[in-house]
């Protein structure tokens, strides 16, 4: 017997489409292999009733704010509305509070929801790194330490993007509730990202990236120190333009908006992810799209913060790249990110099929979609993979094709029918570098992860 496995689907996704008799073989390193070197006697998994497709990468995560959701769904006493400022100070209570081994266990079940959506990548937007009190844990990186063995143990593939975090705001009085996601000073936050690197080097399912949080947390030294840094080779992920007000404060601070303050500092091309890229002029996103930088909207939590829409239109027609993420955990579903992307666009533009590529041809959308939860989410990463293709990852999930939600649908009209329609209980397979993660639809840790975090939520909220 060998040590590879070949996947038998009914349907497998591949150059824009599924194709029927088709095998996905993976070697022992849990790498895509072309179907011509699989040898006699390889280890053969059905699927029958499955369709197979490449696993979703979630370009931006906060994966502790699990623990907040459904607690901020209403208008405080004393206020006339409620915005992303005010659901700020409610998400600091749970980022004031918890221990290493409370966030590894909010982090745990963030991912495993991930995990049973098709998710084998995150990208970790991770920002709390210090003691309740600010003091630093001896190991600066405890924290992120935490956070990436609560991925690894649900079996996902981590970037952690280790985030540098300043000051409260331009000409902002220091907050508080802050103290634990502040470095001192720039070549801090670069020393820990170094010192994170290293340590995560061995593991080949776990890479590291810089994430300078936002124009109102960093300042333009920060961020010129970045910009002129040897680590500047990992992926850089930013909030940009997500809030009108962090686009005043920068207009008041450099007299630049955010996008043009990053083009100035040359931070902008392949290798930078702006985040949200909601509030952009057409100059903006003309910025963006000459350099190819990728913008990674997350459309749920733009809703669910009326922080606006993602010009998402302009952006492509421009030469952005699109990726998505979860963000706050208000729900964890990508390919529900994807069609409110298209659907908030419909509103928007007031007609349909708005970032169809052209051509009429049935599932073109789809396909742009589902590469903008797949190859653009790598890309963002600075990962390989993102489609099945020989000696890239072996990281997919299946759906069941008798499944409510999909029943009916023909191979030709399977994608749209997933990228709009899909329910999440339709995945039922989920591998990660080979390794199965969800079988059936199970995932071996959630009902212990489920009982934690109830703990967990409970001991915080009561």
């Amino acid at each position: 017997m060998s040590d590879i496995t070949v996947y038998q689907p009914d349907l497998l996704y591949s150059g824009g489409r599924f194709l029927e008799g088709r095998v996905l073989a993976v070697d022992a390193d849990g790498r895509i292999l072309e179907p011509a070197l699989v040898p006699a006697g390889a280890r053969t998994v059905a699927l029958p009733g499955r369709a197979l497709l490449p696993g979703l990468v979630n370009g931006h995560s906060h994966a502790f704010q699990r623990l907040i959701r459904g607690r901020t769904e209403y208008v405080a006493s004393g206020r006339e509305a409620d915005d992303f400022w005010s659901w700020r100070e409610a998400m600091y209570r749970a980022a004031e509070s918890l221990s290493p081994e409370d966030l590894y266990v909010a982090s745990r079940q963030a991912f495993v929801e991930m995990a049973l959506a098709g998710i084998t990548t995150v990208g970790e937007f991770h920002y709390v790194h210090h003691q309740p009190d600010g003091t630093p844990y001896a190991d600066r990186n405890t924290l992120a330490h935490a956070v990436i063995r609560a991925a690894r143990d649900v079996g996902l593939r981590i970037c952690l993007l280790r985030v540098g975090y300043a000051r409260a705001g331009f000409r902002v009085a220091e907050n508080p509730r802050q103290r634990r996601f502040i470095d001192p000073d720039a070549d801090t936050f670069l020393a820990s990202v170094e010192a994170l690197a290293r340590d995560v080097r061995g593991d080949a399912a776990v890479s590291v990236g810089l994430a300078p949080h936002s124009v109102r947390a960093v300042s333009r030294e920060w961020l010129s120190t970045l910009a002129s840094s040897t680590v500047r080779r990992l992926p850089i992920h930013m909030h940009v333009a997500e809030q009108p007000k962090e686009i005043e404060a920068c207009l008041a601070e450099h007299g630049r908006r955010p996008v043009e303050l990053l083009a100035d500092l040359g931070l902008l091309g392949p290798g930078f992810t702006a985040v949200h890229g909601v509030h952009l002029t057409d100059e903006e996103v003309a910025l963006l799209g000459e350099s190819s930088t990728t913008v990674c909207a997350c459309p749920s939590t733009e809703r669910n913060l009326g922080d606006g829409i993602v010009p998402a239109d302009a952006l492509v027609k421009a030469g952005a790249r699109i990726s998505l993420g979860s963000d706050s955990q208000a729900t964890v579903d990508l390919l529900d990110e994807a069609r409110q992307l298209e659907g908030h666009l419909r509103l928007a533009r007031l007609r349909r099929a708005v970032l169809d590529p052209g051509g009429g041809a049935m599932g073109s959308l789809a396909g742009r979609l589902l590469g903008m939860a797949t190859v653009d989410g790598a890309r963002s990463l600075g990962l390989a993979g993102g489609a099945l293709e020989s000696a890239a990852p072996a990281d997919f999930f299946t759906v069941d094709l008798n499944h409510p939600s999909l029943v009916g649908a023909r191979p030709e009209s399977l994608l749209s029918a997933i990228v709009f329609g899909a329910e999440k209980s339709a995945v039922r397979e989920v591998v990660v570098g080979g390794r199965e993660v969800v079988r059936e639809g199970r995932h071996a840790l959630a009902e212990e992860s489920g009982r934690a975090f109830q703990a967990l939520s409970y001991a915080l909220y009561g």
